[in-house]
């Protein structure tokens, strides 16, 4: 227990500390949380900066097999915080704003060879919805909601909120929401695919964290090259897709996690997989 703990103690002593965010970890889990409770952690260019920083410590961390991502206090993210600019922003302000602040932490996110699951807690709206779907995973809170504000201030859906709703409910029902600016219910996003699973307020990080550890175990390496698979089976064909699958399972073979599997499987025992 001693060494443990001593462990534990060097874990902590290294995590990195931001401004606007909490990192924590435990075991092989990082726990990324937005903490702008008082703003109900809306999106300025330092929560932007320190989040990206938060993502590629977890991708590059070999200790780290699984990412947890969530928001203090009672609201995931509000959006973008306007409040950011002391008066009216220009065009070109907002692209400018857009591509540096958005297009880096995104493509991160759904790079980031390891699960990233996000856990939703109160609204998620604009930005913060797109950054909740970047996540390879949701768990809502049963009282929690996604909302595409844009349209509510004559705005489109921006932070590559279009490209993550057409992927997931098709566009019909991407555009509803995009131009109806409505909240969408945990139990709706439920129905539409939004989320994965749905969670008790008081459960939902517990639940999360459960899933997270659980996935932790799992061939991280194969979990991570499966998101490169998947994105790619997105955007190109099926030749394309089958010659991609079978250039990542190069790297898959001669990895200990495969080879630990077949041996497992012979022997009638659980695989002790280490990620690699």
């Amino acid at each position: 227990m001693a060494a443990q703990s001593k462990k534990g103690d060097a874990v902590a002593a290294n995590l990195p500390t931001f401004s606007t965010v909490l990192y924590e970890q435990d075991d092989q889990v990082a726990q990324i949380t937005l903490n702008r409770p008082e703003r109900r952690n809306a999106l300025n260019a330092q929560l932007n900066k320190d989040l990206l920083a938060a993502f590629r410590h977890a991708g590059a961390d070999e200790s780290v097999r699984a990412v947890v991502l969530t928001g203090a206090g009672k609201g995931f993210c509000a959006g973008a915080d306007l409040s950011d600019f002391a008066q009216q922003p220009t065009a070109d302000q907002v692209y400018e704003g857009i591509l540096t602040s958005y297009q880096p932490l995104m493509g991160l996110i759904t790079t980031i060879e390891k699960p990233v699951i996000a856990a939703v807690n109160g609204v998620a709206a604009g930005a913060g919805a797109a950054l909740a779907l970047a996540c390879d995973l949701l768990v809502m809170a049963e009282d929690a909601s996604l909302m595409m504000a844009f349209s509510n201030i004559g705005l489109v859906p921006d932070a590559g909120a279009c490209w993550f709703l057409v992927r997931q409910i098709g566009y019909s029902r991407a555009y509803q929401i995009a131009i109806e600016g409505e909240r969408i219910s945990a139990v709706q996003c439920l129905e539409f695919g939004l989320t994965n699973k749905l969670a008790a307020p008081e459960q939902l990080l517990p639940v999360t964290l459960e899933w997270a550890h659980k996935l932790a175990k799992r061939p991280t390496l194969a979990l991570g090259l499966t998101k490169h698979a998947l994105n790619h089976a997105a955007r190109n064909d099926l030749a394309s897709t089958i010659e991609y699958e079978a250039r990542l399972q190069k790297q898959t073979i001669p990895s200990h996690d495969h080879l630990e599997g077949v041996r497992a499987f012979a022997e009638r025992r659980p695989p002790q997989f280490t990620g690699q």
